[in-house]
């Protein structure tokens, strides 16, 4: 069965999708948020063109783990991304997966343009990944 995870952002969306298997997250692409309309149909294109049978969304909770306006939105934008493509979506705490992304690119000494270009994707390998261990 393949995952779908995502980083929902107000500008772009992060997308990772796991191995056949469940075991390994992988990179797929950052959409570059256009419209509503657009950003939906690009995640169903995705659902199809893998497979996915799930998805897990990250949600950026506070620190203190309460949501604030950003989860609400994510929240809201995830009801509409289940009815496009009927597939269950899963929230995934993803405090703190963003700065782990930009931590690992710097590890990596990737220069600050291209960390830019893929923070995003890499973050939502970070949620799918923590969400496929925590099954295992």
């Amino acid at each position: 069965m393949r995952i779908l995870g995502l980083d929902i952002g107000d500008r772009t969306i992060g997308v990772a999708v796991s191995d056949p298997l469940g075991w390994i997250a992988g990179g797929v692409t950052t959409i570059r948020r256009k419209n509503e309309e657009y950003d939906l149909q690009e995640l169903d294109k995705i659902c199809r063109e893998y497979e996915v049978e799930l998805i897990v969304s990250g949600l950026p909770k506070n620190m203190n783990g309460t949501l604030g306006p950003q989860s609400e939105k994510v929240l809201e934008f995830c009801e509409k991304i289940k009815e496009k493509t009927n597939l269950p979506i899963k929230m995934w705490d993803e405090r703190l997966t963003t700065v782990a992304a930009h931590k690992a690119m710097i590890e990596g000494d990737l220069s600050r343009a291209k960390r830019k270009k893929i923070v995003d994707k890499i973050a939502a390998i970070y949620i799918l990944q923590g969400y496929l261990d925590s099954i295992r």
